[in-house]
Formats: structure tokens, sequence, C-alpha cells
């Protein structure tokens, strides 16, 4: 990694406090800051308030980017877009971009690989690289941001739910969050993201205390502990009745509703006793359950439900009074599942 500032890693009051060190005015920083989060410039030079010596000192002196775009695939429909990108250290993280009706969603990476092993997830399967920092988080909103706005749309929401364990990298997430949520700055609601963990305790516990008003999901898949070690190995350090006290206690603390991700498995999660044993898992628990079938990866051999299995899990759902949607699959064509582009990458 460079010895330079990245200034991704720098917060507004840290920009700030760089140009008074460097004998420029604050209001050169609030240039900068507006320049690069509200016009989405690339870097100083497209930023013409600033004087141009000084637009040359900060391309000098400042990292505007890490990133180098490996691998870029866009799925049949046109509506998903997925990047490889390689970052300094050889590091490489996927980041998504999915367009649903008038939302245009994006899915960032947390860390490079994953430490939990999920059996289905192809990033589990590489196991974990590095945490990212906050700025690494950042820019890749800020790579769709600019790609977007040349076709005059933007970003609208953001699902930390793609390579990594965000908990396992908490402070760096709320960070980045923070930092895309500033005013001043690209202004995104803190209700336009969610944060997706499977379950990692001490991490929803403080994100339970901090109140925040960020959209929380929750990696489930399974509804017994034997079932869920076996597909998310967490589950032996956090198992099931611990982990659904820390959801009320989120739910009661916050007022919010949470969301549960199930993947369904053909033949393993799919059934209507695992519907049953759902529903009374979550039972007088506000919250909402999203069914995906499985998106496949080459190294589980595990199938996606059928279409009608699927329904039929969200009618015993249904019945019960858990809220329930089945969610489509998107970029299944270029292997839009987390941590797919980069597993193949490395085979290759």
């Amino acid at each position: 990694m460079s010895d330079k500032p990245y200034f991704f890693d720098l917060d507004a009051q840290q920009l700030k406090e760089y140009f008074l060190a460097i004998g420029e005015p604050a209001f050169r920083a609030e240039q900068l800051w507006k320049g690069v989060f509200q016009h989405l410039a690339a870097g100083p030079n497209e930023i013409t308030a600033l004087p141009k010596t000084l637009r040359e000192k900060l391309a000098a002196e400042i990292t505007f980017s890490r990133f180098n775009q490996v691998d870029r695939l866009v799925s049949t429909d046109g509506e998903t877009v997925k990047i490889l990108f390689n970052l300094p250290d050889g590091a490489r993280i996927e980041a998504v971009l999915m367009h649903y009706d008038e939302r245009e969603t994006l899915c960032i990476s947390s860390q490079a690989g994953c430490a939990m092993g999920c059996v289905f997830c192809a990033t589990g399967q590489m196991g974990l690289k590095r945490s990212l920092t906050s700025g690494e988080i950042v820019e890749q909103v800020m790579h769709y941001a600019r790609e977007l706005a040349g076709r005059g749309s933007k970003v609208t929401n953001i699902v930390v739910m793609g390579m990594g364990e965000p908990f396992h990298n908490y402070e760096a997430v709320m960070a980045a969050i923070n930092r895309l949520n500033d005013p001043n700055g690209m202004n995104l609601g803190a209700r336009r993201f969610t944060i997706s963990t499977v379950g990692i305790i001490p991490g929803l516990r403080r994100f339970t205390a901090e109140k925040s008003q960020v959209n929380l999901a929750v990696s489930l898949h399974a509804a017994n502990d034997s079932l869920r070690s076996r597909l998310i190995p967490a589950n032996r350090k956090y198992p099931l009745a611990e982990l659904i006290k820390a959801c009320r206690e989120y739910v009661e603390t916050t007022g919010r509703r949470l969301t549960f991700e199930w993947a369904l498995i053909a033949g393993v999660n799919d059934t209507a006793h695992d519907a049953l044993e759902l529903a009374a898992l979550v039972k007088g628990l506000n919250c909402h359950v999203n069914l995906i079938p499985l998106n496949p990866t080459t190294q589980y051999p595990g199938a996606p439900t059928t279409s009608a299995r699927a329904q039929e899990f969200k009618k015993i759902l249904d019945s019960s009074g858990i809220a329930c949607t089945i969610r489509l699959r998107r970029g299944i064509d270029i292997q839009a599942g987390c941590g797919q582009l980069a597993a193949r990458n490395i085979r290759a």
C-alpha cells in the first residue's frame, strides 16, 4: 500500500485537518469533499473550483483510487453488472449493481474473502484474505455512482451483503456508511443501507445499542442448530437460541423490523417441516423473511429449490403470520453470487 493518504479513508474533519496542515484554508477541503461526493469527480483535476496548483498538489500527494478493474460482467437482461476489483496488495473484491424498477441497488463487500465458511457461499469457500478499510468500502459505491451518473441515474440502495462478514469489520463498515450518509456529501439516508450478518452476536448487540437506522438482515437458512451448524459453521459459536434472543433484543430496543435471509436449497431446507420450524422459531418477532432459491456454486453440490417448493414454503409462512417474499435471483448467468467471480479468477 502507498504511504500517501487515501482520500476515501478520510472523514470530513480529517480532510480539513490535512488541508490546514499543508497551509490551505478549511473551505478548500469542503470544495474537494463536495466535488468528489456530490459532483462525483474522480479526482481533484476535475474540480475547477480548486486552484490549478492545488489540484496538482493534491493529485500528487493523495491517492484517489485503489481500485483496478480486473473483470466486468453484464447479465443478458442488462439488469445486473458485476465488477471484480484488484487492490494494490493483490486482494480482490466484488461489487454488484442490480436494477429493480426505479431502484439502483449496490451489493458491496466488507472484506476480501470471508472467515465464516458458509458451505454454499463462494466467498466462504475462499477463506479470509483481509478486512477492507472504510475507504475501500466507500470507493465501491463511488465507482458505480459515477457510472450511473453517466446515464442519468444514481445509487438508491446499498446492501453490505457482498464478500465478507460486516460485523467482523464493524468499525470500518459503520465509518463507511457514516461517510456516505454525510449530508454535505452523498447524503444517502441511513435507511437506504442494509447490513447482512450471519449472526455475530457481539456485533449485533453493539449495533442494537447504537440504535442505528440502518436496516439489519440476518442470514438464517436453517431453524435448528444441527442443520444450521452444517451450513453455517459460525452457528457452533453463536447458536440459534442466543441469536434469536439477540434479534428480539434488537427489535425491542430499536422498534425496527429485521429481515431474515433464507437460501432455499433443494432437499436441504425447503420442506414443509423446515417452514413450520422457521415459523415457530420467529413467532411473535417483528420480522420479514426473504426466500431466495440457492445461487449455485461449483464447490457446493446443492441445487436451488423448485418454484413450486418455494411457493409452498411461502404459503406456510404466510398462514403462520410471518411476512415473506420470494426474491428473484439476479445475475445467475454472470455468477453474481457473492465471491463467485473472484473465486473463478483465482482458480484461473
